[in-house]
């Protein structure tokens, strides 16, 4: 099996190191403050997974690598475009 690096790829590797630095460093809160790094922590993971399978689908439909890269920073492009008006929104 080859080994591509696609930018789904990068981006869940990222995702998966700042779940690590995350789940490793030390949690202080200030009074009065409430601790919800637990649960961004499991979005977080859950990001990271979804990163991997879409990953995995776009690599089994597309052969081409070029093709791969072209759709995997379209996804990436749109799923920032939504977050960011998501944002806005709420």
């Amino acid at each position: 099996m080859k080994l591509r690096v696609t930018p789904l790829n990068i981006v869940g590797a990222i995702g998966l190191s700042l779940l690590v630095v995350g789940l490793f460093s030390e949690k202080s809160t200030a009074p009065r403050q409430i601790n919800l790094s637990g649960f961004y922590l499991l979005i977080l993971g859950c990001l990271v997974a979804v990163t991997f399978v879409t990953d995995l689908i776009f690599r089994f439909t597309l052969k081409d690598i070029k093709q791969i890269w072209m759709v995997e920073l379209l996804f990436i492009v749109i799923a920032a475009i939504l977050m960011l008006i998501l944002q806005k929104v709420v």
